[in-house]
């Protein structure tokens, strides 16, 4: 039954009953994080084998030694084993070191700087510079559109990617220099970008020749399955389209191996990584190939890769179903939260009642439960409908994941309760 459809004698007792609850949640002074996607303990420790490597052997495939300057794109064997995990041809992959992350701060910041390769001017030069943001979205996305000054635009995010047909339509301004969209298991949704969306994204027309798309694939093998789903080769796709340099793809084993010492991989037209790396090598002499040459070594094959994420998929997707079950339990007759069911990522993506996500953020925090803020998936941390809560279960152990989310539906029954007064 709706909490709107309770009468007025069963709305109160049912808030008395949710209030004595949320007082004994509070005196079990718990301290329970929820906030950011991180591995746990557990998986950090499926890649701990990788530490002893590369061993005595320091020379990769083409026989240079990995212990030496050079090298910009990064060693053959693992960019030749990356190409067969995403699916996208060697030759347009460049490996770096452990974060994604700085080389997407890099490629704005530089197309801010001196522009990039089909800009008729640096971005910094131009009156306004516009960025479409799916929401909600990853706020670290958002954090560097906001660091630079761009006006950032949100468009939903839909089941099956961004609103194409309000992308097309911003697009025609030639102010709009770009898109965020982390494609396959989507931050913090959970959604996957179809073959019609990526076709769409690709032949649209846009009034700014230097638009770009920042196709962060973070979790494109993240599976919470024994799955894995196809990864589209969107570089492909816009070369078919006539739009060959409008992605900038991104990739990572950084929640594969270890979240602070992976491999970084970009992936673009061949006229990107020139551009790319006529300015890289200027700001340094090589990645980190060490580290790549003990990836590939570890990893072995792609299968081995998809492999280490099974072993993933064990430990998180307990967790999930966890969360999926008590919010069901505790909050599924009542119609006060929707929530996503994801197959895959580290993130959950949780609707409660219009105007109460920072009631039930505040409520969490003063019980012991740190959520992440609400609204930090959306631009400036602006949820218009202040409704949206990013839930990250990866990290605790799942009695904690159980005992966190069965505060956080107590909070979020208590938050509805006082809205409707």
């Amino acid at each position: 039954m709706s909490l709107l459809d309770l009468d007025t004698s069963a709305r109160e007792e049912l808030a008395a009953q949710v209030q004595a609850e949320y007082q004994q949640l509070k005196d079990r002074n718990l301290n329970l994080d929820l906030t950011r996607g991180k591995p746990s303990s557990e998986q950090l420790d499926i890649c701990s084998g990788l530490l002893s490597l590369p061993g005595d052997d320091h020379t990769d495939a083409t026989g240079a030694d990995v212990r030496n300057y050079g090298n910009l794109k990064g060693i053959q064997d693992i960019r030749e084993l990356w190409s067969d995990v995403i699916g996208i041809p060697v030759e347009n992959i460049y490996a770096g070191d452990s974060s994604s992350l700085n080389i997407m701060f890099d490629l704005v910041s530089w197309s801010c700087l001196f522009g990039n390769n089909d800009s008729p001017r640096p971005w910094s030069q131009e009156e306004t510079i516009k960025w479409i943001c799916p929401v909600p979205g990853y706020d670290r996305h958002f954090s560097i559109t906001e660091k630079l000054g761009f006006e950032m635009i949100q468009v939903p995010m839909l089941e099956d990617g961004p609103d194409v047909d309000a992308v097309a339509e911003l697009a025609k301004d030639p102010a709009v220099k770009g898109m965020w969209v982390v494609p396959m298991f989507s931050n913090p949704t959970g959604y996957t970008v179809t073959e019609d969306v990526v076709r769409r994204l690709c032949e649209m027309e846009t009034a700014a020749p230097d638009f770009r798309i920042v196709w962060d694939n973070a979790y494109a093998i993240h599976t919470l399955t024994d799955e894995f789903p196809p990864i589209i080769d969107v570089l492909s796709a816009a070369e078919k389209a006539g739009n060959p340099n409008r992605f900038w793809v991104m990739s990572s084993t950084s929640k594969i191996t270890q979240a602070g010492s992976g491999v970084a991989f970009f992936a673009s037209s061949s006229e990107n990584l020139a551009w790319y790396a006529d300015i890289a090598g200027i700001r340094g002499i090589g990645p980190n190939k060490v580290n790549q040459l003990a990836h590939a070594k570890f990893f072995g094959d792609a299968e081995g890769v998809r492999d280490v994420m099974r072993k993933h998929a064990e430990s998180m997707g307990p967790k999930f179903a966890a969360v999926d079950e008590i919010l069901q339990n505790r909050l599924g007759e009542y119609e006060v939260a929707r929530w996503t069911k994801p197959t895959g990522g580290y993130f959950i993506s949780l609707d409660v009642v219009d105007g109460t996500a920072t009631r039930v953020w505040e409520l969490a925090k003063d019980a012991g439960i740190t959520l992440t803020k609400a609204g930090s998936s959306y631009p400036l941390g602006q949820d218009p409908n202040n409704r949206n809560i990013r839930l990250a279960p990866s990290l605790p152990p799942l009695e904690e994941v159980r005992t966190a989310m069965d505060g956080v539906a107590t909070c979020v029954l208590l938050a509805a309760l006082e809205k409707l007064g």
